[in-house]
């Protein structure tokens, strides 16, 4: 049996999608929908004087993120096509101050002025199943893209969705290669490298994934998924998430559970990582109050593909609370003013405290300090975040937003951040 990848197949649907889709474009043209997004974002993280090379990071930049989406061609397999393109326009920017993730960063520390991606995606439908293949934005417990950015991350690849057995979401992919949130380059997967825990010259080419969501009930949900980077790390996840009213509100719940072990060539050497990440809260009057323990077992550090969200309920803007055998707990509030007659203005604020840190792969001179002496490292995080989305007028749906964070740690630089944004999305 031939094997194609992702190139190949995307040829192949694209030669028949040409001859196709003119015998059948009625429904292909009335369900094509398309918008630009407007990002605007300043991000600023203080090192406070750090001795490393950069004490600084500091840029601002406009983004634009133009995307089309057809609808299915008729007929029992209906086919179609999406496209993204995507524009970063440097605002301001110095070579002592890169490498925020807004912008690529040079081998001599400088940002170009602008830089472009774009990406394609042929679909098909049949049934309550799809297959995509091309560009992939997943957000999935072991494969989260992350879109913390000015430009979102992308993968190359396949995809099949299928929910065509009740109460039940079975999901495959198989991914060759990504588009980083501030890379124009199709690039290999790479780990995390969590701070030195990993090696950050490893990489692989082929990553499969399957996952099974069941789902019940409406308000509860059973999953379990696994994916294999390969030669790298094999992980698995299984999770459970539960709602209920409670009185006038609501209460609920959702527990993750990592594992990551090494595979194949082993090109990691030893990968070894249990890590268990919970949340619990309850939701009344525009009041939602939350929290959560999280720890991690094992040789090494939680694992990870390079430049994805972790999907740990720790994970904050300047830690991800995941390193060897740390333990974390969480704490979260969040507000919506509708309750108060002011809607669009949302607010939340998270603290995490970590602890029980092993430094021994920590890639830092405080950490070295903290092993000599036998110590275990310790690290905080405090978060907040204000969102305004206008309601009405010549503005409105155009949303303002200030993060601010500050990060304390005894094994890492000290930072504080804010990140300034605004931004509008034009349908049409």
């Amino acid at each position: 049996m031939t094997i194609l990848n992702s190139r190949q197949a995307s040829l192949m649907v694209a030669a028949f999608f040409c001859i196709y889709v003119p015998l059948t474009k009625a429904a292909f043209l009335d369900e094509t929908k398309g918008s630009l997004e407007l990002r605007n974002y300043h991000l600023d993280r203080d090192f406070h004087g750090s001795t490393a090379t950069q004490s600084r990071r500091d840029e601002w930049a406009q983004g634009l993120i133009l995307q089309l989406q057809s609808g299915f061609t008729s007929g029992s397999i209906g086919f179609g096509l999406d496209a993204v393109g995507m524009l970063g326009i440097k605002l301001d920017s110095s070579p002592d101050r890169t490498g925020t993730g807004l912008l690529p960063r040079r081998a001599d520390g400088s940002a170009p002025d602008e830089y472009s991606k774009a990406v394609v995606t042929f679909k098909a439908r049949f049934s309550q199943t799809d297959l995509r293949v091309g560009g992939l934005n997943p957000v999935l417990p072991l494969l989260a893209s992350n879109n913390s950015r000015l430009l979102p991350q992308w993968f190359e690849g396949v995809q099949v969705v299928s929910k065509d057995l009740d109460n039940f979401t079975f999901t495959a992919l198989k991914i060759s290669s990504t588009k980083l949130r501030d890379s124009t380059d199709s690039e290999d997967l790479r780990p995390s490298a969590q701070q030195g825990a990993y090696s950050s010259t490893v990489s692989s080419d082929r990553l499969y994934y399957a996952g099974v969501d069941y789902q019940p009930v409406k308000n509860f949900q059973l999953s379990l998924h696994t994916s294999q980077l390969e030669d790298v790390f094999l992980r698995n996840f299984a999770g459970l998430k539960f709602r209920v009213g409670v009185g006038a509100g609501e209460a609920f719940t959702e527990w993750r559970y990592f594992t990551a072990k090494e595979t194949g060539r082993r090109l990691l050497r030893e990968v070894d990582n249990q890590t268990l990440s919970t949340n619990f809260g309850y939701s009344i009057k525009g009041h939602t109050f939350s929290g959560g323990y999280q720890k991690g077992r094992g040789d090494t550090a939680y694992a990870s593909v390079g430049g994805t969200d972790t999907y740990l309920f720790s994970e904050q803007q300047l830690s991800t609370f995941a390193l060897e055998n740390e333990r974390a707990w969480m704490m979260r509030y969040d507000y919506d003013f509708a309750a108060l007659g002011i809607p669009g203005l949302t607010f939340n604020i998270r603290y995490v405290k970590g602890d029980q840190v092993d430094p021994e792969s920590i890639n830092s001179v405080k950490a070295r300090a903290l092993l000599a002496n036998g110590d275990e490292g310790e690290e905080w995080e405090r978060t907040t975040d204000i969102t305004y989305v206008i309601q009405s007028g010549t503005f409105k749906e155009v949303y303002l937003r200030w993060r601010n964070s500050t990060m304390r740690s005894s094994f890492t630089t000290p930072a504080d951040e804010n990140r300034v944004m605004v931004g509008y999305t034009f349908k049409f």
